[in-house]
């Protein structure tokens, strides 16, 4: 057999397999950008994970994907650039920090600014060095030597230089507005972080009196507390119950202040009561009604969500607990009219859970208009961003159109401090990438950027910009790709493309795939209350990365939400070890076969033949899937190419000559295994990068790693269809044999009788110059071929396409069950033949569908029609037996 000596174990043990590769593949800088001339840039830059805590399902399914486009583009030979980085995550890191903090009894005002930010990069650097080791887990492609942080210095001078530039053409402005604010962490949040809740509540009705005495009017709140802080009523100026009642005042209850009756059209007359208490300081359109009638904002409630001054004997007390007491001061008072129960929508805060506030406050904005509008325009461009699937840009520019201005100011210590300082003395507001001289008469603005704000310039801060000729920016800018999560379109995907175009001219990325998010087997989200959580470095230690990877690569369709199971994992690991077997079969049999050995130009079998064809064929069908994104597909022809084509019948088929005595033969086989093996290997690399290298390592091989090794190409002299069709009426032989078998218990050690009665000329030559493998794999001991042969008594039966397969059984079975055999089949071949014709005499079927499928299904019918009618004669026969 001449087995050689090879490295690799029996047995497939992935943490062997991955042991010590990633490093190996870092120390060779084989995922470093070469800056090639001569080559074409590829890039992708990573969605910077936050440096709150562990990756999670959903990270690795998002980075896998980057990593097989960018592994199969550098070998496809771009200059690929993957380059990774980290997001400083401003709230969610400040609150990991300061409950960190707290259970050590202190808080951040303990430590002071300075020291906490201190802290806070302690942590980062904790989480930062995590994250590293789960990206080498995965067997992450990243460029390390050109990794950025969002508060590194240069993404800090990016986020200034925008800042400013948005400030100075008026962009940027400053103002007091309605905010949502969060108590608990007590800063300002952007709406989408914003998570709205359906929550039983209430609809408290309350008479408010009119000064004069005449009466009162009805109106009805779902936050009676914010009553402390109205400066008017309002109605609908159409609204005959209260037109009467226009320009005169209430005085309000428990306040004792005196408020106008006012007339505007945001007014809902339909709705409750058709009057509405007006706040302006604790409503965004009650801040917009108040703008219309220059009415006074008074604020009722501290930062903490406790009352202020302003609401008199309540200061002090929590907002919900101001809520019951001053409802039970109403109704002692007479003013409550009714309480209704009420189900609705009410924000929560998306880091702390706490009930959002709508809150007035002096925050900074970016008037968004302008800068969506040119997104919009893009849209309808030939250098538009082209969403995978489409249907997400419909969600992209459905909130491009209905945009809101975007506070971006934050009331936190950890992020970029806003480039504003305050004159001591003036007031003055100076704006500008570096301080006034005369620092000391300043005043720097506390607060800090939305996280956003930094991740928006992503794309090309990364890469040097603003500095002028950024080498990186050049050549790598703008990006081909950017995999991301469907739930993020608006946080960031939105954010980077208008701040792109504002400051780069360019889109900052062609294609933008969107995957959906990892559910658990029963399609519930992962969740911490759930407690159904998987991590993925757990999954890795269990099966391998290759595994998980394959898994989640393939698992789903574009935009679709992926079900984690870890049987279908388990399943993926049974694939490798297939591969694994497979391979190491080769290796033994190569004879120490050198690369510049491969030699595929001696004489072929039709295994041979079939092989390099069906190879052809996948390495095909798989490019252009994976250029569309469509990975489950390359995951399935992947699979059945490897498991059945090469595994279950090209292996077992090349046992013949191998174990054979003809040497050319041998050389041959060996030459088509090692080739073929290399080629599978390669484009199976993106997927499994762990074991395809290391079965490459042991394989006739050139260059250094497969990471850098060429993507395949079609050999269309290596194509041949004949052979694939005689390839296919051999394996149809086979199985065919091998059914009947099993259904009479007879095993594949037992020898038979095999006659097999060919339909022409044609079909006789290609079972002769097959009878080796036939005889291989269905083990007769009386072999007849031929084109007239005559039907044996009591035989078992079976009809292929081209042949008819007679397996005389005299004592083996009994006649009755094989009439039933048949008389089975017959109905099947009835029912195919039914559907068949029933499918080509439909009109529409015939008008709609392209000539492709029409002639295949015409051929399926003369297929079923000739075997219908030789199961029909067969019948007859052992009916007259």
């Amino acid at each position: 057999m001449g087995q050689q000596e090879i490295s690799m174990p029996t047995k497939y043990d992935p943490k062997a397999v991955e042991k010590g590769r990633y490093e190996w593949w870092v120390n060779g800088k084989f995922f470093e950008a070469k800056d090639a001339p001569d080559k074409q840039p590829y890039t992708i830059v990573i969605p910077p994970p936050n440096v709150t805590g562990k990756l999670h399902l959903g990270h690795a399914w998002d980075t896998t994907l980057q990593d097989i486009l960018t592994r199969m583009k550098r070998m496809q030979g771009y200059d690929v650039l993957w380059l990774p980085g980290m997001d400083h995550a401003g709230i969610a890191t400040q609150a990991k920090v300061e409950a960190k903090l707290r259970s050590e009894g202190k808080s951040r005002y303990d430590l002071g600014r300075e020291k906490f930010v201190e802290e806070t990069w302690k942590w980062k650097e904790e989480y930062a060095a995590f994250i590293r080791k789960q990206w080498a887990k995965l067997g992450l492609g990243l460029d390390y030597s050109r990794e950025r942080f969002t508060l590194d210095e240069g993404l800090s001078k990016a986020v200034k230089e925008v800042f400013v530039s948005l400030y100075k053409k008026g962009l940027i402005y400053r103002g007091e507005y309605i905010i949502n604010w969060d108590p608990e962490t007590k800063t300002a949040l952007s709406d989408i972080e914003v998570v709205y809740k359906d929550v039983p509540g209430a609809f408290y009705h309350f008479a408010y009196p009119l000064s004069d005495g005449s009466g009162t009017i009805e109106i009805a709140t779902t936050r009676p507390e914010t009553m402390l802080g109205d400066t008017a009523v309002a109605v609908h100026p159409k609204d005959e119950r209260y037109q009467h009642l226009i320009g005169k005042t209430i005085t309000l209850p428990i306040v004792g202040r005196k408020i106008p009756i006012i007339a505007d059209e945001y007014v809902d007359m339909e709705f409750g009561t058709g009057a509405v208490k007006i706040t302006p300081a604790h409503d965004p359109n009650d801040f917009e009604v108040g703008n219309r009638h220059h009415l006074p904002r008074i604020l009722i409630m501290n930062e903490d969500g406790t009352m202020n001054e302003n609401a008199g004997k309540y200061e002090g007390m929590d907002r919900f607990e101001c809520r019951k007491q001053i409802v039970r001061d109403l109704k002692e008072l007479g003013v409550l009219v009714k309480i209704e129960d009420h189900m609705h929508s009410v924000g929560h805060s998306e880091r702390s859970g706490a009930v959002v506030e709508p809150y007035l406050s002096t925050q900074w904005f970016v008037k968004m208009q302008p800068l969506a509008e040119a997104a919009i325009k893009l849209q309808q461009s030939e250098g538009k961003v082209h969403f995978v699937p489409e249907r997400f840009e419909k969600t992209y520019l459905h909130w491009m159109e209905n945009i809101r201005d975007w506070c971006i100011s934050r009331q936190l210590w950890w992020g970029h401090r806003i480039p504003a300082w305050y004159h001591k003395e003036t007031g003055e507001v100076y704006v500008d990438v570096e301080p006034p001289k005369d620092i000391e008469n300043w005043e720097q603005d506390p607060d800090v950027l939305d996280t956003w704000f930094s991740s928006a310039l992503w794309p090309f801060s990364t890469m040097g910009w603003p500095v002028k000729n950024a080498k990186d920016y050049q050549r790598y800018y703008p990006t081909d790709a950017l995999v991301t999560g469907y739930d993020i379109i608006f946080f960031w995907v939105s954010r980077m493309i208008f701040q792109g175009l504002e400051f780069t001219g360019k889109r900052p990325f062609k294609d933008v795939l969107i995957h959906g998010l990892v559910r658990d087997e029963q399609g519930r989200k992962m969740s911490k209350s759930l407690g159904n959580g998987v991590d993925p470095m757990d999954v890795i230690d269990q099966y391998g990365a290759d595994s998980l990877r394959y898994f989640l690569a393939t698992g789903s369709s574009p935009g679709q939400d992926l079900r984690f199971s870890y049987e279908k994992v388990e399943s993926v690991w049974n694939f490798a070890n297939k591969i694994w077997n497979a391979s190491r079969f080769a290796l033994m049999n190569m004879n120490g076969l050198k690369f510049e050995e491969i030699d595929l130009s001696g004489e072929k079998s039709v295994a041979d033949k079939w092989i390099l064809t069906r190879l052809n064929e996948t390495i095909e069908t798989v490019t252009k899937l994976a250029d569309k994104y469509e990975f489950g597909e390359v995951g399935r022809v992947l699979y059945n190419f490897i498991w059945d084509d090469f595994c279950d019948w090209y292996i077992e088929m090349a046992k013949l000559p191998l174990y054979g005595d003809e040497e050319a033969a041998k050389k041959t086989t060996r030459s088509i295994l090692a080739y073929v093996l290399d080629n599978t290997m390669r484009l199976l690399h993106p997927f499994m990068p762990f074991i395809t290298e290391e079965i490459w390592q042991n394989l006739p091989h050139e260059g250094e790693s497969i990471t850098t090794a060429a993507w395949p190409t079609v050999n269309e002299a290596l194509s041949d269809p004949e052979a694939s069709e005689e390839m296919k009426l051999l394996v149809e032989i086979i199985r065919s044999v091998r059914n009947i078998r099993s259904e009479v218990n007879t095993p594949l050690s037992k020898k038979i009788k095999l006659h097999l009665k060919a339909k022409d000329e044609k079909v006789l030559a290609a079972l002769e110059r097959n009878e080796a493998y036939i005889t291989r794999f269905c083990n007769p001991d009386e072999l007849k071929m031929g084109l007239d042969l005559e039907a044996p008594d009591k035989a078992m039966t079976a009809v292929v396409s081209g042949v008819e397969l007679f397996l005389p059984l005299e004592g083996l079975i009994n006649f009755e069950e094989e009439m039933a055999r048949l008389k089975k089949e017959l109905e099947k071949w009835n029912k195919e033949v039914e559907r068949v014709q029933k499918k080509l005499s439909n009109e529409g079927f015939l008008k709609k569908a392209p000539e492709k499928i029409i002639a295949e299904e015409r051929a399926k019918e003369k297929d079923y029609l000739e075997k219908r009618s030789v199961v029909e004669a067969r019948i007859k026969e052992l009916q007259n037996q």
